[in-house]
C-alpha cells in the first residue's frame, strides 16, 4: 500500500510540475528530486550530477543530434518536390492515384530523416497544394499524411529508437534493422486502405490528366536518386557492419550536405538554420534523457519499479495481455505526452516487467515506437495534428477523425507483430559485423 501511495504521489507532483509550463526536462530532474528528498536517505546533490553527466556523456546518444542535423538539412532542399516528381507518374493507374504519393513520399523521407513531425511537415509542403489543385478529396489527402506521417518514427533512422536503445540498452543498429519491415508492413496497410476507400469511392478521385510512357517513368525516376542513394549508404552501412550506428549518422550529415550542395540548396543562411535547427532540438532531447535518468535513479531507490513489476507479476497477466495493458496505457499517456518523454518517462518501471515476461527487448522497442506513432494522432497532443493544423488551417478534431482509420491500421500491425514477431527479429538476426 506504501509503494502505491508513493507512486500516486510522484504522479500528480510530476503533472502538477508540468502543468506550470516548467520545460519537461527540468519538471523530471524536480519529481525526482522530490522522491530521493521525501522517500530515501541517500544525498540528493550527489548522485543528481553523477547521473547527469553520466546520461549527458553516452557514446551512444552522440548518434541522435547528427540524425537530426541530417534530416535538418534535407528538410531545406527539393528533396520533397523532387519525390513527388519521381513518384506521381507510376501512381495514376493505381486505385488512389495520388494520394499513394503521401505514404510513399512519407516512407522514403522517413528513411532519411528521424522525426516524424519533420517527416510530415517536409511532404506536406509538397503534397497538400498539389493534390488540392487536382481535386483529391480533403478527408483522405489530410487523414492518409496524418497517418503516414508517423513512419518517421519507425522506419530507420529513428530519434524514438536511439532514446529507446539508450534507455533499454539494447543494440540502436538492431532496432534500426528491426524497424525496417514493420515499417514496410504499414506502409502497405496504408496503401492498402487507400485502394479500398478508393474502390468504394470512385467518383471522388480525379481522373488523371496526364499520362506516361514506361520510359518516360524510369526517366522521372532520376528524382529519387539522390534519397534512395541516401538510404543505401546510412542502412546499407549499418546492415553489413561496415558502420556502427554513430558512424552511419555521421555518413548521413555528409550525404545530406552533398545532396543539399548538388540541388543548390545549401548556402551559408541554409547551413545555420539547420545546424541551430538540429542544437536546439538536441539540446532539448538532451535536458529531457538527463532529467529521465535521474528520476530512474530516483525511483530505483525508492524500489518502486521493482514492486511495481511484483505487483504486474503477481496479477498473473499472460504477455498477450501484458502488451495489451501496455497499449492502452501508451495512447492513454499519449494524450497527454510527447512520444520522447514517455519512453524515458517509463522504462525504469515497463522493463522490469518485460524482462520478467519473457520477452524480447528489440521486439518491445518496436511496439513502443509503433504505440508512441499511434500517440502521434490523439489529441489533444499528437504532434502529427498541430502540424497539419499548421498547414491546412482545419480544426485538430477534424484531422484526428479522418486520422482515426489509420489510427487502426497502427493497432493491427501491433496485432500482426505480436503473432508473427519474425516480422521484427528476423531481419536482425541476419545482420553482419558490430552491433553497436
Amino acid at each position: 500500500m506504501d509503494q502505491i501511495l508513493i507512486s500516486v504521489f510522484l504522479i500528480i507532483a510530476l503533472f502538477a510540475i508540468l502543468a506550470t509550463g516548467l520545460w519537461i526536462g527540468l519538471g523530471l530532474v524536480a519529481c525526482g528530486w522530490l522522491a530521493m528528498m521525501l522517500f530515501t536517505s541517500r544525498p540528493v546533490g550527489d548522485a543528481m550530477m553523477t547521473t547527469i553527466f553520466g546520461s549527458s556523456t553516452s557514446w551512444t546518444l552522440t548518434a541522435l543530434p547528427m540524425f537530426i542535423w541530417m534530416g535538418e538539412i534535407l528538410f531545406r532542399t527539393r528533396l520533397s518536390e523532387d519525390m513527388f516528381r519521381g513518384l506521381a507518374p507510376w501512381m495514376t493507374r493505381l486505385p488512389g492515384r495520388l494520394v499513394h504519393t503521401n505514404v510513399i513520399g512519407c516512407t522514403i523521407f522517413a528513411a532519411v530523416s528521424g522525426s516524424s513531425a519533420a517527416t510530415c511537415a517536409t511532404i506536406g509542403k509538397m503534397s497538400i497544394p498539389e493534390l488540392r489543385q487536382r481535386g483529391y478529396p480533403e478527408d483522405i489527402v489530410v487523414g492518409s499524411l496524418a497517418g503516414a506521417g508517423t513512419l518517421g518514427l519507425l522506419i530507420p533512422p529513428s530519434l524514438i529508437m536511439i532514446v529507446y536503445g539508450v534507455a533499454a540498452e539494447v543494440s540502436i543498429a538492431k532496432l534500426f534493422i528491426a524497424g525496417v519491415i514493420p515499417g514496410i508492413l504499414l506502409a502497405a496497410l496504408f496503401m492498402g486502405y487507400i485502394v479500398v476507400w478508393s474502390l468504394l469511392n470512385p467518383d471522388k478521385i480525379p481522373q488523371p490528366t496526364e499520362k506516361f510512357s514506361f520510359v518516360q517513368k524510369i526517366w522521372a525516376s532520376r528524382h529519387l536518386l539522390p534519397t534512395v542513394g541516401l538510404i543505401l549508404a546510412v542502412l546499407g552501412s549499418i546492415y553489413t557492419g561496415i558502420a556502427t550506428a554513430t558512424e552511419a549518422a555521421a555518413l548521413g550529415v555528409v550525404g545530406a550536405l552533398v545532396v543539399s550542395l548538388a540541388q543548390g540548396s545549401l548556402n551559408m543562411k541554409t547551413f545555420m538554420e539547420s545546424l541551430l535547427g538540429a542544437t536546439r532540438l538536441s539540446c532539448m532531447i538532451g535536458l529531457i534523457l538527463a532529467g529521465a535518468a535521474f528520476l530512474t535513479l530516483a525511483m530505483g531507490f525508492t524500489g518502486l519499479p521493482r514492486h511495481l513489476a511484483d505487483w504486474i507479476s503477481s496479477m498473473g497477466f499472460s504477455p498477450a495481455m501484458l502488451i495489451v495493458v501496455l497499449m492502452v496505457f501508451y495512447i492513454v499517456l499519449g494524450c497527454f505526452l510527447d512520444g520522447i518523454s514517455m519512453v524515458v518517462l517509463t522504462m525504469a518501471v515497463v522493463l522490469p516487467m518485460i524482462e520478467r515476461a519473457g520477452i524480447d527487448l528489440i521486439w518491445f522497442g518496436i511496439f513502443i515506437v509503433l504505440v508512441v506513432e499511434m500517440a502521434q494522432i490523439t489529441p489533444p497532443v499528437g504532434f502529427n495534428l498541430f502540424v497539419l493544423q499548421g498547414m491546412t488551417g482545419h480544426q485538430i478534431t477534424y484531422i484526428a477523425k479522418v486520422a482515426f482509420p489509420f489510427f487502426l491500421l497502427m493497432v493491427a500491425a501491433v496485432a500482426l507483430i505480436f503473432f508473427v514477431p519474425e516480422l521484427v527479429t528476423w531481419l536482425p538476426g541476419k545482420m553482419l559485423g558490430p552491433a553497436g
